[in-house]
Protein backbone atom coordinates (compact mmCIF):
# COMPACT_ATOMS: atom_id res chain seq x y z
CA UNK A 1 0.00 0.00 0.00
CA UNK A 2 1.28 3.11 -1.06
CA UNK A 3 1.90 6.01 1.16
CA UNK A 4 0.67 9.54 0.21
CA UNK A 5 -0.25 12.93 1.67
CA UNK A 6 -3.95 13.81 1.31
CA UNK A 7 -5.67 17.17 3.47
CA UNK A 8 -9.31 16.18 4.84
CA UNK A 9 -11.65 18.61 5.93
CA UNK A 10 -13.84 17.35 9.91
CA UNK A 11 -16.15 19.86 11.39
CA UNK A 12 -15.95 18.48 15.50
CA UNK A 13 -17.45 20.07 18.88
CA UNK A 14 -15.26 20.23 22.30
CA UNK A 15 -15.52 21.95 24.74
CA UNK A 16 -12.55 23.86 26.19
CA UNK A 17 -11.82 26.00 29.33
CA UNK A 18 -9.69 28.90 29.49
CA UNK A 19 -7.69 30.10 32.24
CA UNK A 20 -10.10 32.32 33.27
CA UNK A 21 -12.41 29.74 33.35
CA UNK A 22 -10.65 27.73 35.67
CA UNK A 23 -9.69 30.13 37.70
CA UNK A 24 -13.68 31.44 38.12
CA UNK A 25 -14.35 27.84 39.24
CA UNK A 26 -11.43 27.69 41.66
CA UNK A 27 -12.48 30.62 43.37
CA UNK A 28 -15.73 29.18 43.99
CA UNK A 29 -14.76 26.49 46.28
CA UNK A 30 -11.90 28.73 47.60
CA UNK A 31 -12.31 29.23 51.51
CA UNK A 32 -12.95 32.52 53.14
CA UNK A 33 -8.35 32.31 54.00
CA UNK A 34 -7.78 31.15 50.18
CA UNK A 35 -9.32 33.84 48.96
CA UNK A 36 -8.31 36.53 50.60
CA UNK A 37 -4.87 35.60 49.84
CA UNK A 38 -5.41 35.25 46.00
CA UNK A 39 -7.38 38.72 45.87
CA UNK A 40 -4.13 40.01 48.02
CA UNK A 41 -1.94 38.61 45.31
CA UNK A 42 -4.19 39.97 42.45
CA UNK A 43 -4.38 43.45 43.82
CA UNK A 44 -0.63 43.31 44.02
CA UNK A 45 0.06 42.85 40.68
CA UNK A 46 -2.55 44.72 38.81
CA UNK A 47 -2.63 48.28 39.71
CA UNK A 48 -6.16 49.15 38.60
CA UNK A 49 -7.31 46.59 41.12
CA UNK A 50 -8.10 48.51 44.69
CA UNK A 51 -9.83 46.88 47.83
CA UNK A 52 -13.06 48.53 48.88
CA UNK A 53 -12.18 48.55 52.24
CA UNK A 54 -9.39 51.18 51.85
CA UNK A 55 -11.31 53.39 48.85
CA UNK A 56 -13.42 55.30 51.50
CA UNK A 57 -13.67 58.79 49.43
CA UNK A 58 -12.85 58.08 46.18
CA UNK A 59 -16.03 58.55 45.09
CA UNK A 60 -14.55 58.04 41.66
CA UNK A 61 -14.14 54.25 42.16
CA UNK A 62 -16.70 52.01 40.22
CA UNK A 63 -17.02 48.43 39.92
CA UNK A 64 -17.07 47.28 35.72
CA UNK A 65 -20.46 46.82 34.50
CA UNK A 66 -21.88 47.10 37.42
CA UNK A 67 -26.61 48.20 36.75
CA UNK A 68 -27.80 51.23 38.00
CA UNK A 69 -30.90 49.59 39.13
CA UNK A 70 -29.46 47.03 41.62
CA UNK A 71 -27.10 47.97 44.17
CA UNK A 72 -24.71 45.54 46.20
CA UNK A 73 -26.16 45.15 48.77
CA UNK A 74 -29.53 43.98 46.93
CA UNK A 75 -27.52 41.53 45.45
CA UNK A 76 -26.05 39.82 48.23
CA UNK A 77 -29.46 39.42 50.70
CA UNK A 78 -32.97 38.29 50.45
CA UNK A 79 -35.85 36.49 52.43
CA UNK A 80 -37.52 33.85 52.26
CA UNK A 81 -41.04 33.19 53.40
CA UNK A 82 -42.73 29.81 53.83
CA UNK A 83 -42.70 28.30 50.72
CA UNK A 84 -42.52 31.45 48.36
CA UNK A 85 -39.15 32.97 47.04
CA UNK A 86 -39.85 36.83 48.18
CA UNK A 87 -37.20 39.84 46.18
CA UNK A 88 -33.73 40.27 47.33
CA UNK A 89 -33.59 43.11 50.12
CA UNK A 90 -30.54 45.19 51.23
CA UNK A 91 -28.42 45.46 54.03
CA UNK A 92 -25.65 43.41 54.16
CA UNK A 93 -24.96 41.36 57.38
CA UNK A 94 -22.36 43.33 60.12
CA UNK A 95 -19.02 42.07 60.92
CA UNK A 96 -19.44 38.95 62.92
CA UNK A 97 -17.13 36.63 64.40
CA UNK A 98 -18.87 34.06 66.45
CA UNK A 99 -19.02 30.03 66.64
CA UNK A 100 -21.76 29.27 68.56
CA UNK A 101 -22.34 25.53 69.97
CA UNK A 102 -25.16 23.43 68.28
CA UNK A 103 -28.46 23.36 69.88
CA UNK A 104 -30.96 20.89 69.24
CA UNK A 105 -33.38 21.98 71.86
CA UNK A 106 -37.11 22.24 70.74
CA UNK A 107 -38.82 24.87 73.00
CA UNK A 108 -40.26 26.62 69.79
CA UNK A 109 -40.22 30.63 68.93
CA UNK A 110 -38.94 31.45 72.61
CA UNK A 111 -35.59 29.28 71.24
CA UNK A 112 -35.85 31.58 67.97
CA UNK A 113 -36.08 34.86 69.65
CA UNK A 114 -33.12 34.10 72.12
CA UNK A 115 -30.92 32.84 69.33
CA UNK A 116 -31.54 35.84 66.77
CA UNK A 117 -30.79 38.38 69.90
CA UNK A 118 -27.36 36.15 70.33
CA UNK A 119 -26.79 36.76 67.07
CA UNK A 120 -27.48 40.69 67.32
CA UNK A 121 -25.55 40.81 70.24
CA UNK A 122 -22.36 39.35 68.72
CA UNK A 123 -23.26 41.61 65.34
CA UNK A 124 -22.80 44.16 67.94
CA UNK A 125 -20.15 43.51 69.79
CA UNK A 126 -17.72 43.21 67.08
CA UNK A 127 -18.77 46.54 65.59
CA UNK A 128 -16.75 48.07 68.46
CA UNK A 129 -17.89 49.14 72.27
CA UNK A 130 -17.25 53.27 71.06
CA UNK A 131 -18.03 54.29 68.07
CA UNK A 132 -18.17 52.50 64.76
CA UNK A 133 -14.30 51.19 65.88
CA UNK A 134 -14.09 47.31 64.87
CA UNK A 135 -11.45 45.61 66.30
CA UNK A 136 -10.80 41.25 65.41
CA UNK A 137 -11.75 39.38 68.68
CA UNK A 138 -8.60 36.87 67.76
CA UNK A 139 -6.04 40.09 68.89
CA UNK A 140 -7.17 38.84 71.96
CA UNK A 141 -6.70 35.51 72.12
CA UNK A 142 -3.43 34.33 74.29
CA UNK A 143 -0.79 32.89 72.19
CA UNK A 144 0.29 29.29 73.63
CA UNK A 145 3.95 28.68 73.71
CA UNK A 146 6.13 26.82 71.94
CA UNK A 147 7.00 23.08 73.20
CA UNK A 148 10.23 22.92 72.28
CA UNK A 149 11.35 26.69 73.66
CA UNK A 150 9.33 25.27 77.28
CA UNK A 151 11.85 22.23 77.26
CA UNK A 152 14.94 24.08 76.13
CA UNK A 153 13.99 26.54 79.45
CA UNK A 154 14.09 23.66 81.02
CA UNK A 155 16.99 21.53 79.82
CA UNK A 156 19.02 24.41 80.74
CA UNK A 157 18.98 23.63 84.26
CA UNK A 158 18.35 20.78 84.34
CA UNK A 159 22.24 19.56 82.48
CA UNK A 160 25.23 21.00 83.64
CA UNK A 161 27.40 19.73 80.76
CA UNK A 162 27.11 21.99 77.86
CA UNK A 163 27.57 18.49 75.68
CA UNK A 164 24.25 16.47 77.30
CA UNK A 165 21.99 19.85 77.07
CA UNK A 166 23.29 19.77 73.60
CA UNK A 167 22.21 16.39 73.08
CA UNK A 168 19.43 17.10 75.16
CA UNK A 169 17.98 19.82 72.43
CA UNK A 170 18.68 17.42 69.54
CA UNK A 171 16.35 15.23 70.79
CA UNK A 172 13.42 17.58 71.09
CA UNK A 173 13.62 17.49 67.14
CA UNK A 174 12.61 13.47 67.42
CA UNK A 175 8.95 14.38 69.15
CA UNK A 176 5.54 13.97 67.56
CA UNK A 177 2.92 16.24 67.87
CA UNK A 178 1.74 14.48 70.38
CA UNK A 179 5.16 15.00 72.48
CA UNK A 180 5.57 10.92 72.24
CA UNK A 181 9.41 9.83 71.37
CA UNK A 182 9.59 6.76 69.06
CA UNK A 183 12.95 6.83 67.26
CA UNK A 184 15.07 4.20 67.85
CA UNK A 185 18.22 5.29 70.53
CA UNK A 186 20.47 3.09 68.53
CA UNK A 187 19.70 4.69 65.28
CA UNK A 188 20.41 8.41 66.64
CA UNK A 189 23.58 7.21 68.43
CA UNK A 190 25.16 5.95 65.40
CA UNK A 191 23.99 9.29 63.24
CA UNK A 192 25.69 11.42 66.27
CA UNK A 193 28.03 9.37 67.01
CA UNK A 194 27.31 9.33 71.07
CA UNK A 195 26.71 5.97 72.73
CA UNK A 196 23.39 4.62 73.40
CA UNK A 197 24.22 4.25 77.23
CA UNK A 198 24.46 8.22 77.08
CA UNK A 199 21.65 8.73 75.08
CA UNK A 200 19.55 6.36 77.47
CA UNK A 201 20.44 8.03 80.32
CA UNK A 202 20.05 11.62 79.12
CA UNK A 203 16.26 10.71 77.62
CA UNK A 204 15.66 9.78 81.11
CA UNK A 205 16.07 12.61 82.41
CA UNK A 206 14.02 14.43 79.64
CA UNK A 207 11.08 11.95 80.64
CA UNK A 208 11.30 13.95 84.00
CA UNK A 209 10.20 17.15 82.39
CA UNK A 210 7.34 19.27 81.85
CA UNK A 211 4.63 18.47 80.74
CA UNK A 212 4.01 14.96 82.32
CA UNK A 213 4.43 12.36 80.07
CA UNK A 214 6.65 13.73 77.66
CA UNK A 215 9.58 11.89 75.45
CA UNK A 216 7.25 9.05 76.38
CA UNK A 217 7.72 5.57 74.01
CA UNK A 218 3.93 4.40 73.80
CA UNK A 219 0.58 5.49 75.57
CA UNK A 220 1.38 3.18 78.00
CA UNK A 221 4.55 4.33 79.01
CA UNK A 222 3.21 7.92 78.71
CA UNK A 223 0.41 7.32 81.33
CA UNK A 224 2.68 5.47 83.62
CA UNK A 225 5.05 8.50 84.13
CA UNK A 226 2.26 10.94 84.59
CA UNK A 227 0.82 8.50 87.61
CA UNK A 228 4.32 7.99 88.90
CA UNK A 229 5.13 11.81 89.28
CA UNK A 230 1.36 12.02 91.16
CA UNK A 231 2.79 8.93 93.38
CA UNK A 232 -0.07 6.95 92.09
CA UNK A 233 1.85 3.98 90.21
CA UNK A 234 0.74 0.94 92.39
CA UNK A 235 0.60 -2.26 90.95
CA UNK A 236 -3.31 -2.34 90.70
CA UNK A 237 -2.49 0.95 88.73
CA UNK A 238 0.15 -0.62 86.67
CA UNK A 239 -1.96 -3.66 86.06
CA UNK A 240 -4.58 -1.76 84.72
CA UNK A 241 -2.26 0.79 82.52
CA UNK A 242 -1.26 -2.99 80.83
CA UNK A 243 -4.25 -3.94 79.85
CA UNK A 244 -6.22 -0.70 78.25
CA UNK A 245 -7.64 -2.67 75.41
CA UNK A 246 -9.87 -4.46 78.44
CA UNK A 247 -10.68 -1.11 79.35
CA UNK A 248 -11.26 0.03 76.10
CA UNK A 249 -13.56 -3.12 75.69
CA UNK A 250 -15.09 -2.09 79.71
CA UNK A 251 -14.02 -5.79 80.80
CA UNK A 252 -14.32 -4.94 84.06
CA UNK A 253 -14.35 -8.32 85.24
CA UNK A 254 -10.74 -9.55 83.60
CA UNK A 255 -9.30 -6.10 85.43
CA UNK A 256 -10.96 -6.90 88.85
CA UNK A 257 -9.11 -10.27 88.81
CA UNK A 258 -5.56 -8.68 87.23
CA UNK A 259 -5.93 -5.40 89.43
CA UNK A 260 -7.09 -7.23 92.62
CA UNK A 261 -9.55 -4.86 92.92
CA UNK A 262 -13.20 -4.55 93.78
CA UNK A 263 -16.10 -2.60 91.77
CA UNK A 264 -15.64 0.09 93.36
CA UNK A 265 -11.57 0.68 93.17
CA UNK A 266 -11.83 -0.08 89.55
CA UNK A 267 -14.77 2.29 88.46
CA UNK A 268 -12.39 5.15 90.34
CA UNK A 269 -9.09 3.45 88.82
CA UNK A 270 -10.67 4.64 85.28
CA UNK A 271 -11.83 8.19 86.09
CA UNK A 272 -8.35 8.41 87.36
CA UNK A 273 -6.91 7.24 83.94
CA UNK A 274 -9.26 9.00 82.39
CA UNK A 275 -8.41 12.39 83.83
CA UNK A 276 -4.60 11.89 82.22
CA UNK A 277 -3.53 13.69 79.49
CA UNK A 278 -2.90 10.47 76.30
CA UNK A 279 -1.00 13.62 74.09
CA UNK A 280 1.61 16.37 76.76
CA UNK A 281 2.76 17.87 73.63
CA UNK A 282 -0.96 18.38 71.49
CA UNK A 283 -1.64 21.78 74.22
CA UNK A 284 2.16 23.07 73.48
CA UNK A 285 1.47 23.37 69.90
CA UNK A 286 2.54 26.36 67.66
CA UNK A 287 -0.91 27.38 65.92
CA UNK A 288 -2.72 30.51 65.17
CA UNK A 289 -6.25 30.63 66.91
CA UNK A 290 -8.76 28.83 64.94
CA UNK A 291 -11.84 30.79 64.13
CA UNK A 292 -14.45 29.98 61.66
CA UNK A 293 -16.20 33.36 59.98
CA UNK A 294 -19.90 32.13 58.83
CA UNK A 295 -20.04 32.22 54.60
CA UNK A 296 -23.80 32.41 55.61
CA UNK A 297 -25.98 34.37 58.05
CA UNK A 298 -29.72 32.88 58.38
CA UNK A 299 -32.01 34.72 60.91
CA UNK A 300 -36.00 34.47 61.47
CA UNK A 301 -37.97 37.78 60.69
CA UNK A 302 -41.22 38.95 62.12
CA UNK A 303 -43.09 37.71 59.67
CA UNK A 304 -42.03 34.60 60.75
CA UNK A 305 -39.74 33.67 57.57
CA UNK A 306 -36.20 33.24 56.94
CA UNK A 307 -33.29 36.20 55.98
CA UNK A 308 -30.49 34.43 54.24
CA UNK A 309 -27.55 37.13 53.88
CA UNK A 310 -23.72 36.90 53.29
CA UNK A 311 -21.22 37.94 55.78
CA UNK A 312 -19.50 41.29 54.84
CA UNK A 313 -16.34 39.60 56.25
CA UNK A 314 -16.40 36.70 53.56
CA UNK A 315 -17.55 39.07 50.75
CA UNK A 316 -14.62 40.46 49.08
CA UNK A 317 -14.71 43.80 47.53
CA UNK A 318 -12.67 45.02 44.80
CA UNK A 319 -13.30 47.43 42.48
CA UNK A 320 -11.48 48.38 39.48
CA UNK A 321 -10.03 52.26 39.87
CA UNK A 322 -10.60 54.20 36.79
CA UNK A 323 -9.89 57.63 37.76
CA UNK A 324 -5.98 56.04 37.85
CA UNK A 325 -6.57 54.53 34.65
CA UNK A 326 -7.98 57.56 33.36
CA UNK A 327 -4.75 59.47 34.78
CA UNK A 328 -2.53 56.97 33.04
CA UNK A 329 -4.05 57.56 29.69
CA UNK A 330 -4.22 61.10 29.71
CA UNK A 331 -0.28 61.65 31.28
CA UNK A 332 1.30 61.02 27.49
CA UNK A 333 1.61 59.09 24.88
CA UNK A 334 2.33 55.24 25.98
CA UNK A 335 4.33 52.58 24.13
CA UNK A 336 2.85 49.32 22.32
CA UNK A 337 3.84 47.42 25.36
CA UNK A 338 2.76 49.52 28.04
CA UNK A 339 -0.61 49.84 25.83
CA UNK A 340 -0.33 46.20 26.07
CA UNK A 341 0.24 45.60 29.68
CA UNK A 342 -2.58 48.25 30.57
CA UNK A 343 -5.54 46.42 28.61
CA UNK A 344 -4.04 43.37 30.09
CA UNK A 345 -4.78 45.09 33.45
CA UNK A 346 -7.92 46.13 32.85
CA UNK A 347 -9.27 42.99 31.12
CA UNK A 348 -7.69 40.77 34.27
CA UNK A 349 -9.59 43.51 36.92
CA UNK A 350 -12.85 43.52 35.00
CA UNK A 351 -12.70 39.54 35.01
CA UNK A 352 -12.29 39.53 38.91
CA UNK A 353 -14.78 41.93 39.82
CA UNK A 354 -17.18 39.63 37.64
CA UNK A 355 -16.31 36.31 39.04
CA UNK A 356 -16.22 37.65 42.83
CA UNK A 357 -19.60 38.74 42.18
CA UNK A 358 -21.02 35.86 40.57
CA UNK A 359 -19.14 33.64 43.41
CA UNK A 360 -21.27 35.40 46.14
CA UNK A 361 -24.58 35.32 44.16
CA UNK A 362 -23.86 31.25 43.85
CA UNK A 363 -23.22 31.03 47.32
CA UNK A 364 -26.20 32.99 48.08
CA UNK A 365 -28.75 31.16 45.62
CA UNK A 366 -27.48 27.53 47.21
CA UNK A 367 -27.82 28.49 50.75
CA UNK A 368 -31.03 30.01 50.09
CA UNK A 369 -32.63 26.87 48.40
CA UNK A 370 -30.58 25.06 51.46
CA UNK A 371 -32.85 26.78 54.12
CA UNK A 372 -36.11 26.24 51.56
CA UNK A 373 -35.62 22.69 51.95
CA UNK A 374 -34.25 22.65 55.37
CA UNK A 375 -36.95 25.10 57.55
CA UNK A 376 -37.93 21.72 59.21
CA UNK A 377 -35.00 21.32 61.07
CA UNK A 378 -34.56 25.71 61.89
CA UNK A 379 -37.77 25.14 63.56
CA UNK A 380 -37.69 21.97 65.15
CA UNK A 381 -34.22 20.56 65.17
CA UNK A 382 -32.38 17.50 63.87
CA UNK A 383 -34.88 15.26 64.70
CA UNK A 384 -36.53 16.75 61.44
CA UNK A 385 -33.55 17.54 59.15
CA UNK A 386 -34.74 16.12 55.88
CA UNK A 387 -32.61 14.01 53.65
CA UNK A 388 -31.36 16.23 50.90
CA UNK A 389 -28.85 15.35 47.46
CA UNK A 390 -26.63 18.01 45.63
CA UNK A 391 -28.79 16.75 42.69
CA UNK A 392 -31.87 18.19 44.45
CA UNK A 393 -30.67 21.11 45.00
CA UNK A 394 -28.80 21.87 41.53
CA UNK A 395 -32.16 21.29 39.61
CA UNK A 396 -34.07 23.70 41.96
CA UNK A 397 -31.58 26.13 41.33
CA UNK A 398 -30.72 25.56 37.97
CA UNK A 399 -27.02 24.61 37.93
CA UNK A 400 -24.80 21.77 37.75
CA UNK A 401 -24.42 19.75 40.35
CA UNK A 402 -20.96 20.29 40.46
CA UNK A 403 -20.97 23.86 41.30
CA UNK A 404 -23.14 23.52 44.51
CA UNK A 405 -20.68 20.54 45.13
CA UNK A 406 -17.96 23.21 45.11
CA UNK A 407 -20.33 25.90 46.79
CA UNK A 408 -20.80 23.72 49.96
CA UNK A 409 -17.32 22.79 50.41
CA UNK A 410 -16.11 24.43 53.52
CA UNK A 411 -18.46 27.21 53.65
CA UNK A 412 -20.42 27.57 57.09
CA UNK A 413 -23.81 28.97 57.28
CA UNK A 414 -24.68 30.41 61.14
CA UNK A 415 -28.29 29.65 61.99
CA UNK A 416 -30.35 30.00 65.28
CA UNK A 417 -29.54 26.32 66.28
CA UNK A 418 -25.93 26.96 65.46
CA UNK A 419 -23.38 27.36 62.88
CA UNK A 420 -22.98 24.29 60.56
CA UNK A 421 -21.09 23.52 57.22
CA UNK A 422 -23.26 23.43 54.08
CA UNK A 423 -22.11 19.90 54.02
CA UNK A 424 -23.81 19.02 56.87
CA UNK A 425 -27.99 19.56 55.55
CA UNK A 426 -26.96 16.82 52.43
CA UNK A 427 -27.20 13.47 54.07
CA UNK A 428 -28.55 10.47 52.83
CA UNK A 429 -31.79 9.25 52.94
CA UNK A 430 -33.51 6.13 55.00
CA UNK A 431 -36.64 4.38 53.99
CA UNK A 432 -39.96 4.75 55.69
CA UNK A 433 -42.40 2.47 57.05
CA UNK A 434 -45.12 5.08 57.35
CA UNK A 435 -47.81 5.14 54.52
CA UNK A 436 -46.91 8.89 53.30
CA UNK A 437 -43.65 7.09 52.35
CA UNK A 438 -41.76 10.73 54.08
CA UNK A 439 -37.81 9.23 54.22
CA UNK A 440 -35.93 10.93 57.24
CA UNK A 441 -32.33 11.86 56.69
CA UNK A 442 -29.17 9.96 57.85
CA UNK A 443 -28.56 12.42 60.63
CA UNK A 444 -31.85 12.78 62.12
CA UNK A 445 -31.88 8.79 62.76
CA UNK A 446 -28.48 8.81 64.06
CA UNK A 447 -29.88 11.48 66.71
CA UNK A 448 -32.56 9.78 67.23
CA UNK A 449 -30.09 6.37 68.29
CA UNK A 450 -28.09 9.09 71.04
CA UNK A 451 -31.43 10.00 72.50
CA UNK A 452 -32.86 6.18 73.09
CA UNK A 453 -29.13 5.28 74.47
CA UNK A 454 -28.87 8.39 76.78
CA UNK A 455 -31.97 7.26 77.99
CA UNK A 456 -31.36 3.78 79.37
CA UNK A 457 -30.79 2.57 82.96
CA UNK A 458 -29.29 -0.79 84.08
CA UNK A 459 -32.12 -2.59 82.90
CA UNK A 460 -33.37 -0.98 79.91
CA UNK A 461 -30.08 -1.65 78.16
CA UNK A 462 -31.12 -1.48 74.14
CA UNK A 463 -29.82 -4.00 71.82
CA UNK A 464 -29.19 -3.20 68.23
CA UNK A 465 -32.11 -4.89 67.75
CA UNK A 466 -34.41 -3.19 69.86
CA UNK A 467 -33.14 0.09 68.47
CA UNK A 468 -34.29 -1.21 65.34
CA UNK A 469 -37.73 -2.24 66.52
CA UNK A 470 -38.01 0.90 67.64
CA UNK A 471 -37.15 2.86 65.11
CA UNK A 472 -39.41 0.69 63.14
CA UNK A 473 -42.45 1.76 65.33
CA UNK A 474 -41.63 4.87 65.00
CA UNK A 475 -41.82 4.80 61.45
CA UNK A 476 -37.99 4.23 60.07
CA UNK A 477 -36.78 1.54 58.53
CA UNK A 478 -33.31 0.57 59.18
CA UNK A 479 -31.11 -2.78 59.26
CA UNK A 480 -29.66 -4.13 62.52
CA UNK A 481 -25.95 -4.07 60.77
CA UNK A 482 -27.03 -0.25 59.79
CA UNK A 483 -27.82 0.75 63.65
CA UNK A 484 -24.65 -1.19 64.29
CA UNK A 485 -22.06 1.42 62.39
CA UNK A 486 -24.24 4.23 63.42
CA UNK A 487 -23.36 3.46 67.15
CA UNK A 488 -19.75 2.34 66.33
CA UNK A 489 -18.83 5.75 64.17
CA UNK A 490 -20.55 7.32 67.63
CA UNK A 491 -18.20 5.90 69.72
CA UNK A 492 -21.06 3.80 71.48
CA UNK A 493 -20.11 1.10 73.07
CA UNK A 494 -22.20 -2.45 72.64
CA UNK A 495 -25.31 -3.01 74.69
CA UNK A 496 -23.71 -5.71 76.44
CA UNK A 497 -20.35 -3.47 77.86
CA UNK A 498 -22.96 -0.50 78.33
CA UNK A 499 -25.23 -3.18 80.78
CA UNK A 500 -21.97 -4.02 82.73
CA UNK A 501 -21.00 -0.52 83.14
CA UNK A 502 -24.13 0.71 84.14
CA UNK A 503 -24.66 -1.79 86.14
CA UNK A 504 -20.93 -1.63 87.87
CA UNK A 505 -22.21 2.10 88.33
CA UNK A 506 -25.12 1.63 90.02
CA UNK A 507 -24.12 -1.04 92.54
CA UNK A 508 -21.21 1.58 93.35
CA UNK A 509 -23.98 4.02 93.67
CA UNK A 510 -26.25 2.09 96.23
CA UNK A 511 -23.21 1.27 98.65
CA UNK A 512 -22.45 5.29 99.14
CA UNK A 513 -25.74 5.61 99.95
Amino acid sequence: MALSASLYLRQNQSLVMTPQLMQSIQLLQMTHMELTQFIAREIESNPLLENAASDEGHGDVSNDEQGPAETESDAFSGDWYGDDNAATQAVLADQLDSNFAESYSDEGQSEQRQASEAISQWKSMTTGAYGDEQFDLDDFVASRPRLKDHLIDQIALTFRAHRSQAIARYLIDYLDEAGYFLTPLEEIAARINVSSEDLANILTTLQSLDPPGIFATSLSDCLKRQLQQKDRLDPAMEGLIDNLELVARRDFTKLKKICGVNDDDILDMIREVRALNPKPGSSYILQPPESVLPDVIVTQDRLNGWKVELNQDTLPRVLVNRDYLASIKTGGIMSDADQTFLNTCLQNANWLTRSLDQRARTILKVASEIVRQQEAFLKQGVDHLRPLTLKTVAAAIEMHESTVSRVTTNKFMLTPRGLFELKYFFTVSIGSTEDDGANRSAEAVRHRIRQLIASETAETVLSDDDIVSTLKAEGTDLARRTVAKYREAMNIPSSVQRRREKRAMARVSAENL
